[in-house]
This record gives structure tokens, sequence and C-alpha cells, in this order.
């Protein structure tokens, strides 16, 4: 990570998360598994990303509009995590779809680990993928947390709470 870059503490409705600026884009949005105090010197780019994430958690917004850049990952990882961009909030696919949708229908397992290495939380949703059969299946930031926020946009979604006018 470069030296001049921003940190922001998050504190999300599923526990606190970290937003990561290097002055230009967002390098990282991760959920925050750990008790060691992070010291916080947000920039524009930390509060926008805040500022979404709230929006997000208030049912306000299903597509985040962050200048994103990933700073580590291979070219199959980056790949993977363009895939999950094309999920639509409140639904899910499996990692096998996944797989299919980036032409690479075997690479199933690769897919999985790739998605568990995703810099963006919930701004590149791979919350919204599952196993095959239907299970909740893996996620970095704990399965408590994806099934918090699978169910959370299905409700707002059969509910029709989403205010998609003013997205």
């Amino acid at each position: 990570m470069k030296e001049n870059s921003f940190k922001s503490v998050y504190d999300a409705p599923i526990g606190k998360m970290i937003i990561i600026s290097d002055g230009e884009s967002i390098i990282e949005i991760d959920h925050v598994n750990h008790d060691e105090p992070i010291i916080s010197n947000p920039d524009e780019l930390c509060n926008l990303a805040a500022k979404q994430l709230d929006e997000y958690f208030a049912g306000a917004r299903i597509e985040f509009d962050l200048p994103l850049k990933t700073i580590k990952g291979t070219e199959f990882q980056k790949a993977a995590w363009q895939a999950l961009t094309t999920i639509p909030y409140g639904e899910t696919i499996s990692y096998g779809e996944q797989a299919k949708r980036m032409n690479n229908p075997k690479a199933v397992r690769a897919v999985g680990g790739a998605n568990g290495k995703n810099p963006f939380s919930i701004v590149v949703p791979c919350h919204r993928v599952i196993g095959a059969n239907g299970t909740l299946t893996g996620y970095t930031g704990g399965m408590s947390r994806k099934e918090w926020l699978l169910g959370f946009e299905k409700k707002m979604r059969v509910n029709g709470m989403l205010d998609t006018n003013s997205i």
C-alpha cells in the first residue's frame, strides 16, 4: 500500500469496515475482523464511499459509483471481481454460474478463491454468490454478515422499499 493512503473506519450495521483511498481512487473496502485500533485520516473519497454505504444500508442505493482501483490480484481474480458487478441487487448466482459468465465453466473453485480476495466488500458484491445447491458458502466477512446482506437486499427488493428514482 502506498504511504500516502487515507483510511476511514465505517460503522456498518453489520460491524466495522475500513475504507482506504490512495487520494485518487478507493483501493480497499473491507470488514474489520479484529479489535486493533485503526487510525482514521479520511479524504473526500473515503467520505464519498461512506456516504454511498450509508445510502445502501438505508435502502436508497443499489449500485455504487466510486472510482475503484485494484492494486493487487491476478488477471483471473480481476476478471472474477468484474463478473461480480453484473449480479443484480437482491439476486444471487452460484460459483458455477459466475465461472460460466467468465467463459471458464470449469474454474468454479478458482472463482471461489478469487471472490475470497475481493478488495471491495459490498461494493463489488461477492456476497451474492452462493453454492450450487442454494446454500450460503464462504464469505471473508463471515457467514453471519453474508446472511444479513442477502436477507437485507431481498427484503428491500420484495417490500418495494427501494426508491430507484433517487439512485
